[in-house]
């Protein structure tokens, strides 16, 4: 295979990985804190639409103006912080009200496919464009001088839109930030040993609850990819169970950063090889061809959630 195809099928694989990655740091955020989060599928596809939203509607009104690149800034911004009060709403439900963690990330789930259904047909489907939704446009690719003329890895690494390059040095500041800082310290310490943690002098409802929102500002960014990086516009259900797959990376990933990204590329290398084989043409039917990237997650489901030990208190509730 020539050298080229070699350094295309890495760089889509990254750019795939992406949000899979920023979904699985939100599960490290929130489970090495002690709180199971599966709604993070949920919050990546409200995020996607609220940032479509703000960028078609208020940031195109910038346009022609100088300040219309900082539209999908704007969504980018909104999606974020879409996240993080969803993540707030998962926290409030699991550690104030002790509701089942489980049940209060399904719950998220479930409302986000119903929320931006009917958003979507209210502003979207039926909006400004007569039925067909606009797309604000998206991230340019950035490339970085010098750095970018590195064979196969400068076109991979230093030639990508923003969110990937920010899910590059996310994943640098997240294993920095859990293992070598203060917060990490005591972030894992209430994940593994709340009592314990509690007697010596530190919040565990207030790290919790920081810990949650700071991984739903993680999902809101990967939701962002979604519409204002790779496709361009919202589409119903277009998050298409990534934001499980993240789930699987973070415990393939074994609840560290540099291992959740690890596990991501690995999903993201098999979607482009299955796009790969779509446009080469295969005697394989192409519905078996985009299921791989799925079934690659049940095969390292099932072959290491036994073996994967998950932080001591993961889904425990903590009374005083």
């Amino acid at each position: 295979m020539p050298i080229s195809e070699i350094t295309g099928i890495l760089h889509a694989a990254l750019i795939a990985a992406s949000p899979i990655a920023l979904g699985a740091y939100c599960g490290v955020f929130c489970e090495r804190a002690g709180v199971v989060n599966i709604g993070i599928e949920g919050m990546m596809l409200t995020a996607a639409l609220t940032s479509q939203l703000t960028a078609q509607y208020i940031g195109s009104r910038w346009v022609g103006t100088p300040l219309e690149p900082w539209g999908l800034v704007l969504g980018s911004i909104v999606g974020i912080v879409t996240g993080m009060l969803l993540g707030a709403l998962h926290a409030v439900l699991s550690i104030r009200f002790r509701v089942d963690q489980i049940i209060s990330g399904t719950v998220i789930n479930i409302g986000a496919i119903g929320v931006t259904g009917a958003l979507y047909n209210v502003f979207l489907a039926g909006g400004i464009a007569g039925g067909v939704p606009v797309s604000p446009g998206t991230f340019p690719v950035i490339r970085i001088p010098v750095l970018r003329d590195i064979p196969i890895l400068g076109p991979v690494l230093f030639e990508n839109q923003p969110i990937v390059f920010a899910t590059l040095l996310i994943t640098i500041a997240t294993h920095y930030v859990l293992f070598y800082t203060p917060w990490g310290l005591r972030t894992r310490s209430v994940g593994e040993h709340p009592r314990a943690a509690d007697t010596l002098g530190v919040n565990v409802y207030a790290m919790r609850y920081a810990n949650v929102i700071i991984g739903g500002a993680l999902a809101g960014l990967a939701g962002t990819w979604f519409t204002l990086e790779w496709i361009g516009v919202f589409n119903l259900l277009m998050t298409g169970g990534r934001g499980f797959i993240s789930l699987a990376a973070m415990i393939f990933g074994k609840w560290t950063a540099f291992g959740s990204f690890g596990a991501a590329l690995l999903f993201g290398l098999a979607q482009a090889l299955q796009i790969k084989v779509q446009v080469v043409g295969s005697a394989i039917p192409f519905q078996f061809l985009v299921m791989a990237p799925y079934i690659l997650t049940m095969l390292v489901l099932a072959g290491f959630v036994g073996r994967a030990t998950p932080p001591a208190a993961d889904g425990k509730v903590y009374e005083k």
